[in-house]
């Protein structure tokens, strides 16, 4: 795994740089695209070049549903997969990060992803050969479709793309659509072809992957969040000498505190790109609305507490209240 090798120069050892190949699936523009170009600027400064970071965006080397055993495998080094990727993997845990309006604001987000809980998920990982890194925003998630999507009512009969999750297979059902399991990089197609109607994504992902070519509607409805986590080959990472370690360690809080930074910007950035070309619709949900949006999703926490752990869902839910959130 450790790519490794000292070879004699004279009285001088010149060692060839350990190679991280960093493989995700979003565009090199997004937050976290960015993130990941910041993440290798970092690495490579800190380490004076002993180690060189390989970014693989868009897919090119693995795409959502390979990614994860390519890691396990150690044919790449580094991933940032969506939170809900890891439950095929057993770690269903990971799910309550899908739920619908589980997280009020993205300061809730930050005490549980930086706070105990954070630390408890990733160490539910260690045994699957992985180690986590860190958790990166990518904000709230909107609803597309090529019709207004104002109340549930307005989902009936709708194919809607999601990721692989029982949650969200749950909540699109909970609104009266037919939910699709897809992975990224052929979302733009299937709706270009109509072998689904619409999905959920940040603006951000709706931006930079076209899809407002090909979605006549947007509702700003912010019911559900999508996170990322970076992660690493255990063996690989256990593998590294301490000093690199430590280098990349450092260079990965601060790609983190960048990544986090700019999530929110680059969403609102994505979506008054939009609005711009003028093909797409925008619409914010009212209060009324967003009530019967909670009534018709609110279901689904319960409905999961068997699958994710009422135990988790209800320390969730504290640290939500511990800011003042009902």
């Amino acid at each position: 795994m450790l790519a490794l090798t000292m070879l004699p120069e004279g009285n001088a050892m010149a060692q060839t740089p350990i190679i991280i190949k960093f493989s995700h699936v979003v565009a090199n523009d997004t937050p976290k695209g960015k993130a990941a170009l910041r993440f290798k600027e970092l690495a490579e400064k800190a380490t004076k070049g002993r180690v060189k970071v390989e970014i693989y965006p868009n897919s090119t080397l693995y795409k959502d549903k390979e990614e994860l055993e390519a890691l396990q495998l150690g044919a790449v080094q580094m991933l940032a997969p969506s939170l809900a990727k890891f439950a095929p993997l057993g770690v269903k845990e990971f799910e309550v990060f899908d739920l619908p309006y589980i997280f009020p604001s993205l300061a809730v987000v930050y005490r549980v992803t930086q706070g105990q809980i954070g630390k408890n998920l990733f160490s539910k990982l260690e045994s699957k050969g992985i180690t986590g890194l860190a958790y990166w925003d990518n904000g709230f998630k909107v609803m597309s479709a090529n019709r207004p999507l104002h109340m549930p009512a307005d989902f009936k009969g709708l194919k809607m793309r999601i990721q692989s999750s029982k949650v969200l297979d749950l909540q699109m059902r909970a609104l009266g659509a037919n939910p699709q399991v897809l992975g990224f990089s052929e979302v733009y197609q299937a709706l270009q072809t109509g072998a689904v109607d619409g999905t959920e994504n940040p603006p951000s992902n709706l931006y930079t992957q076209k899809m407002y070519e090909v979605q006549k509607d947007i509702t700003l409805s912010n019911h559900g969040y999508l996170g990322y986590a970076v992660i690493v080959n255990k063996k690989f990472w256990d593998g590294l000498p301490w000093d690199i370690r430590s280098a990349l360690t450092q260079a990965m809080e601060e790609a983190t505190q960048y990544a986090n930074k700019i999530a929110q910007q680059e969403n609102d950035a994505g979506l008054a790109g939009i609005k711009k070309t003028g093909k797409t619709t925008i619409y914010r949900l009212t209060d009324k609305e967003t009530a019967a949006w909670r009534a018709a999703l609110l279901p689904v926490r319960t409905q999961m507490e068997g699958r994710i752990g009422k135990d988790l869902i209800d320390a969730v839910n504290r640290e939500s209240a511990a800011l003042g959130y009902k």
